[in-house]
């Protein structure tokens, strides 16, 4: 009977499964008739694009020919009529003369005769009509009418289509992800000469499995992208994944997108837990900042409101356990806030700035047992740097009520390194990603990150993940003996342990 209704639940998963593949690929398939409907309508509009185009090259040039035909057959013209003319003036004065040779010839009077001759023949030497050329100076055959199509006509005709690019594949070697950055490396099956660019698509996810079609952020594009290889920058790596893919692209169309690859992107994502920050903390998602007035005014609308119903201002433990992280708040002067995610295993990193002028802050971590009185660095169960900007301004590492004061400039941006496995926490100037500081332990119980901040701000940067120059350092460290509790000096050689 059990080993029955566990085959069956078995089954039944199974079968949830496939019914969850068949509707997203019912999803994925509606989706590709669309993509069909579209792109057939960009096909179409290009096409008529690329013909009006061609139109349109061909009229420019049937309109430079015909200006030059009809530049040709005025100039022809003009000179012909020129030619015409002259013949025209020469026919005149030949009728002229020969009329008046034809009046000479009848004079009688010798005397007479003879000087009109004389006159005449002088008139007859000059005539126009004896210098004239009677032939065209101008062929009636027009020299740029000599257009024959036939070789472009065949060229026309031959047309194709512009192939489809082939699919690229991604090279699951050589893409990589680290400091927050993820290349993506791809490659074509054949060389294709006519690939103009690429189109990188990538969507953040929580899952390494087929992209879904809904339930999903839409896919963020990167177009035009000429190289085989592009790394995405500046991400915020608050997804265990990303899904990336790419397209080829001709001067005409794309073609269709590779297989996609999930990449593993994982790093350590938490929120400030303002349910534990201290009143005079004022905590906006990632920032908290030192408030004087906030508990003051906190505390005079608690006794109002508990003045008016009459009730306990203890919270109770119902109270207690339903807010966030389960505790109470930092008091006296522990201005503390406190993550709202435990760390248990693994390697995890995070940054934290402080706001110009901030006069005291310390960034650590602590297990959960951190009380409400207490501060960072001065328990055996908290680990902390603190930088001190009042009066004079020092910085120091501190854990279980021990202070080592540290010569190095002061920072105001701090990367904390926690290998929780290891044992090992580190602290680093994130701008220049010197070691601060390295405790080596080994820790008992689930660790949070924890913030302390007196007059002033700290902004707390999550999602990141473990940088390179970190993880290399931490290598060689990786050598030394752990012990309960170990406070060490900047490890510029290898480092001693010393029992606190």
């Amino acid at each position: 009977m059990g080993e029955q209704r566990e085959d069956l639940q078995r089954i039944v998963s199974t079968l949830a499964n496939k019914k969850d593949e068949i509707v997203n690929f019912i999803d994925i398939l509606k989706q590709t008739i669309r993509n069909v409907q579209v792109n057939s309508s960009n096909v179409f509009r290009e096409l008529d694009k690329e013909f009006d185009a061609l139109h349109s090259v061909l009229d420019e040039m049937k309109e430079s020919m015909a200006n030059t035909i009809q530049q040709e057959r005025t100039e022809k013209i003009q000179a012909l009529n020129n030619q015409l003319g002259q013949c025209s003036s020469a026919l005149e004065s030949s009728e002229e003369l020969l009329e008046c040779a034809t009046t000479i010839l009848n004079i009688k009077n010798p005397m007479e005769f003879s000087k009109a001759a004389r006159q005449i023949k002088d008139r007859i030497t000059a005539c126009p009509a004896f210098r004239i050329c009677l032939k065209p100076t101008i062929s009636d055959n027009m020299s740029h009418l000599m257009v024959d199509f036939t070789l472009e006509r065949h060229v026309l005709q031959a047309l194709k289509f512009l192939p489809v690019p082939k699919v690229p594949e991604i090279n699951t070697a050589a893409c990589l992800v680290a400091d927050n950055c993820v290349t993506v490396a791809w490659k074509m099956p054949e060389e294709d000469s006519r690939v103009d660019h690429f189109v990188l698509e990538y969507k953040k996810t929580d899952y390494d499995g087929l992209a879904r079609v809904k339930d999903e952020q839409p896919w963020e594009v990167i177009d035009y992208v000429k190289d085989y290889v592009y790394t995405l920058s500046g991400l915020k790596f608050d997804k265990k994944y990303m899904t990336v893919r790419v397209q080829a692209c001709n001067k005409a169309l794309a073609g269709d997108y590779s297989d996609p690859v999930t990449l593993e992107t994982k790093a350590f994502v938490f929120g400030l837990d303002d349910t534990s920050s201290h009143l005079n903390l004022k905590v906006e998602e990632n920032y908290v900042e030192w408030d004087p007035t906030g508990g003051k005014g906190q505390e005079k609308a608690k006794g109002k409101e508990n003045k008016g119903s009459g009730a306990s201002p203890k919270r109770t433990s119902a109270s207690r356990s339903a807010a966030k992280g389960c505790r109470d708040r930092f008091t006296g002067e522990s201005y503390t806030v406190l993550g709202d995610t435990a760390i248990e295993s693994g390697e995890h990193y995070w940054e934290a700035t402080a706001q110009k002028d901030c006069k005291s802050y310390s960034v650590g971590v602590t297990y959960r047992n951190l009380g409400k009185f207490d501060q960072l660095g001065k328990t055996n169960s908290s680990w902390c740097i603190h930088i001190n900007n009042w009066l004079q301004s020092t910085l120091s590492a501190k854990h279980n009520n021990k202070s080592k004061t540290l010569d190095l400039p002061i920072t105001d941006r701090i990367g904390v390194y926690c290998n929780f496995d290891g044992g090992q926490l580190m602290f680093y100037n994130a701008n220049s990603m010197e070691l601060l500081y390295a405790f080596k332990t080994k820790f008992t119980q689930p660790l949070l990150p924890g913030f302390m901040v007196w007059c002033g701000g700290l902004s707390v940067s999550t999602c990141l993940q473990v940088p390179s120059v970190v993880k290399a350092f931490q290598k060689s460290v990786n050598g030394l003996n752990s012990s309960t509790c170990s406070l060490y000096s900047v490890p510029v050689m290898p480092i001693e342990s010393s029992h606190c």
